[in-house]
């Protein structure tokens, strides 16, 4: 009796952005679509791939003891991602890896697998589903949309990894997000690094999706993407003006009532030095404007503390600002030095025990003004997403929280709920971050 042989096996380690598991996402489904088989054990795989980050330095330092990780319960492994595009320290800490490769770089990724493990001969055309290999949940998933960004921010490097924007076109978008909702995907979670300056590129060129011309424009992205049926939820969106245009869509229900626009500072000469786009722009009187016309609407923002020169008259003009846009949902990070920014050479450093106290202080007003929102929901229907079921208690997400950086909705008597499943609760309780709620009626 012939023994059937085994095709090679492949381990894979995803780190960062929601971006870097887009590309993750894509040499899966190729590994798969070419017979190999994904392996979640170092020692059962033949070689291990490494997705990398490397935007900041603690970023950096995961990725190399990742690596190196592999490397010790394997042996063989193959580097790709962000840190990739800085070859050079990934050769001389880990100077014997097979490959090293940067981001969205699926041929080339494979091209070094096919060298060090042969694919199989013959691959099965239904070893991949329609909606390709995902490393998030069944119910959800992420949309990318393009590639790269235009802008030279002082504290990014970005630009160097992933280089210039590049859209990818919307009838191949549209195409992807359709046979995710017919895989049984409940939301979309559209990302890039610009998701405003999506199109620009390319001049706004008209694709076609089913047989119709659609502009590769975010408005006329977001239009068609909300009629899906599902959630679809805007990530990573500069205040530019024409992002006007997707709050009605917000308005009437098209998309979700939620906008992820990383502000970063609110001190004109800090936003100036960090050279970010749109700095002039009036972005209270911006977010008044939304809110006027979608009062239901959820804005996240991140921001940055203790850049360099940051004055405290500088640091006090953000804590006005989070007073009065009232954000729903906010991340701070203190400055971190990343390698090759041109932020390095900037005078004036702010010491690290300062960033310290300047972070503590931004997030402690920011908690309060949290806290005071999610009181409000006390009493309120709200239809909620569910993430997951623990015995009697299920973990959920509103329309308000994205999954992973937002905060959850805690669902108790939760017997019969399954992961992806839309319900009305009743918000009983809530904290700074979350929420808790009664037993649902089904939706």
């Amino acid at each position: 009796m012939k023994l059937k042989k085994k095709n090679p096996k492949v381990g894979f380690v995803s780190l960062g952005c929601p971006k870097a598991s887009s590309d993750a996402e894509r040499i899966l489904t190729q590994l798969r679509a070419e017979g190999y088989e994904i392996s979640s054990s170092y020692e059962k795989s033949d070689l291990v791939v490494v997705n990398t980050c490397g935007f900041i330095e603690s970023a950096v330092d995961e990725s190399l003891d990742a690596i190196g990780e592999a490397l010790n319960r394997n042996g063989k492994v193959i580097v790709t991602g962000c840190l990739g595009a800085k070859g050079e320290i990934v050769q001389k800490t880990h100077p014997s890896v097979l490959a090293v490769t940067g981001p969205h770089a699926l041929d080339e990724v494979m091209s070094a697998i096919h060298d060090n493990l042969p694919k199989p001969h013959d691959p099965y055309t239904d070893l991949v589903p329609p909606q390709g290999i995902r490393l998030t949940p069944k119910h959800y998933a992420y949309l990318k949309i393009s590639e790269g960004c235009n802008h030279r921010c002082s504290f990014c490097i970005i630009p160097s990894l992933r280089g210039d924007l590049v859209s990818r076109p919307i009838g191949e978008v549209l195409n992807e997000a359709e046979t995710l909702v017919n895989s049984g995907v409940s939301e979309l979670l559209v990302i890039s690094q610009d998701t405003s300056a999506y199109g620009v590129d390319i001049k706004y060129r008209t694709g076609f999706w089913n047989g119709r011309p659609v502009k590769t424009r975010m408005t006329e992205l977001a239009s068609a993407l909300g009629e899906l049926g599902i959630w679809v939820r805007m990530h990573y969106v500069y205040p530019y003006p024409h992002v006007d245009e997707i709050i009605p869509l917000m308005a009437d229900g098209l998309i979700l009532p939620y906008l992820d626009v990383p502000f970063q500072h609110a001190s004109p000469a800090l936003l100036k030095s960090m050279k970010r786009p749109a700095n002039s722009e009036n972005n209270l009187e911006r977010i008044k404007s939304w809110r006027e016309i979608c009062p239901e609407i959820t804005i996240r923002s991140t921001f940055i503390v203790g850049f360099p020169g940051e004055t405290e008259q500088n640091f006090e003009e953000l804590l006005d600002f989070i007073r009065l846009a009232q954000l729903d949902r906010v991340g701070c990070f203190t400055y971190s030095p990343v390698e090759g920014a041109d932020a390095n050479n900037l005078p004036n450093h702010v010491p690290e025990e300062l960033k310290k106290e300047r972070l503590a202080r931004f997030m402690e007003i920011q908690e309060g003004i949290s806290a005071e929102k999610l009181k409000k929901k006390i009493g309120s229907i709200e239809t909620v997403l569910v993430d997951e079921v623990q015995g009697e208690q299920a973990i959920a997400r509103s329309r308000a929280d994205a999954p992973e950086i937002d905060g959850v909705v805690y669902l108790s008597n939760a017997e019969g709920l399954y992961a992806g499943d839309l319900v009305e609760v009743e918000i009983v309780n809530s904290d700074g971050h979350d929420l808790w709620a009664e037993p649902p009626s089904r939706i």
